[in-house]
């Protein structure tokens, strides 16, 4: 009780929810909607369409590629390239590979010479591959390789309309700002094509024919959400609605707009982040600033992740980020900053640019202040227990209250019988 004449302590709640339920978005973590409608079913489909009047060039480029994501099971049957119409036929020798993104090894390869061209359908020549399920969510990336001296026939991705089958695969481009540049296998762009098929399909019906009554009842469960955080709100004081819509994505913008709310409403000399399901001792942490003396500008006291890589897919997915590592962070359980830097963030909140992740963004913006770092092991990053702990993560609610319950009856949730 006593902790509550010198802490405040609020939640960052988004003022919306995302108003598509979770089985219908691309990717958990947004609220991008999964927009499959009439799917392309029992056929193959090429995955690339040409206008006749626009003509493919030769390039100089040897190597070309187009990288897409996977929003429903497909199966690619074939790879192709570019038809060369002269009169000689078929008269190049070129590699066409698909790479699961950030693995080195390419899933399967196709190999087109003069003597073994494959089938030609429309203006590609086609070459069947091993045939793999291409699960929801896979990202990958189709690379054409010249092996002459020559460069590839190739297109413009702005020439070239997809048939993404109804909505199943979605071509990922860097001018869209969906992959960096740098990371792309030469030129961005195709040299040619895929065949595939769509699988599940009859699943796929199913989920598209039950998500108008899934969005109604989504919606209902949404209103009724909002009507008991406002309640919460109302009784406690202890919710703060930062005007976002509240994703894993945006994490990184509530924390701005929290940051900005604290500069304008409060009055404070440090700030504690920490995330809902973390155990946090309060008491240690007033503990261990008297006995540091942590109380000076410019500080950053947490426990930091010191290069640590890049993730290029999966729910910590970075696109925006260039570099294969981010600057030091500190690990999300619970990490305390002084004044001034909460003052710095506020007042530049508009225009610090916002990554995958609120912790990673939290480095990043560091990275140009250069705060006075205190590194300290006791905020755990993991989900164990240690004797002194500041905090640790990835507790359920229950669990939370087992571990108070086990500080109030021996002062040490860690160490304590009735643990056993």
């Amino acid at each position: 009780p006593h902790l509550s004449l010198s802490v405040l302590v609020k939640f960052i709640i988004g003022a919306r929810g995302c108003d598509v339920p979770v089985e219908d978005r691309e990717d958990p973590y947004s609220c991008r909607l999964l927009n499959i409608t009439n799917p392309v079913l029992n056929q193959e489909i090429e995955a690339f369409s040409f206008s006749e009047d626009t003509s493919s060039g030769l390039s100089e480029d040897r190597v070309v590629s187009v990288s897409f994501r996977v929003l429903h099971p497909i199966v690619i049957t074939s790879l192709g390239v570019f038809y060369d119409a002269s009169d000689a036929g078929f008269q190049r020798n070129i590699t066409v590979k698909l790479y699961q993104a950030e693995q080195e090894e390419a899933l399967f390869i196709a190999r087109f010479s003069p003597p073994s061209c494959g089938v030609q359908v429309n203006r590609l020549w086609y070459k069947p591959v091993e045939q793999f399920i291409l699960p929801e969510s896979f990202e990958g990336t189709i690379v054409w390789e010249s092996q002459d001296l020559q460069g590839l026939v190739s297109r413009n991705l702005h020439t070239v309309a997809v048939n993404d089958g109804g909505g199943v695969l979605r071509v990922l481009t860097a001018a869209e700002g969906a992959l960096p540049h740098e990371f792309m296998e030469g030129v961005e762009g195709v040299a040619g094509g895929f065949i595939y098929t769509i699988q599940e399909g009859d699943a796929l019906l199913q989920n598209l024919h039950s998500r108008p009554q899934r969005r109604i009842d989504h919606i209902r469960n949404l209103h009724e959400e909002d009507a008991l955080l406002r309640e919460e709100s109302s009784v406690n004081d202890d919710i703060i609605f930062v005007d976002v819509v509240d994703t894993y994505r945006n994490v990184p913008a509530k924390l701005l707009n929290f940051y900005k709310w604290t500069v304008e409403a409060t009055s404070f000399d440090l700030l504690l982040k920490t995330d809902d399901d973390c155990y946090i001792d309060l008491e240690a942490v007033f503990s261990r600033i008297a006995h540091k003396n942590l109380d000076g500008p410019n500080f950053w006291w947490g426990n930091f992740r010191w290069n640590w890589a890049v993730d290029r897919t999966g729910k910590w997915q970075e696109l925006e980020y260039p570099s294969p590592a981010y600057p030091a962070f500190a690990c999300g359980s619970g990490y305390v900053v002084s004044r001034d830097i909460v003052h710095w963030l506020a007042s530049n909140a508009g225009r610090l640019k916002t990554y995958q992740g609120e912790d990673v963004s939290m480095g990043i913006w560091m990275a140009a202040v250069g705060p006075k770092r205190y590194q300290d092991s006791l905020w755990l990053c993991e989900k164990t227990c240690e004797t002194g702990m500041l905090s640790s993560p990835q507790y359920s609610a229950r669990e939370l209250t087992d571990l108070w319950r086990l500080k109030e009856l021996c002062g040490d949730p860690c160490q304590c019988e009735a643990r056993r």
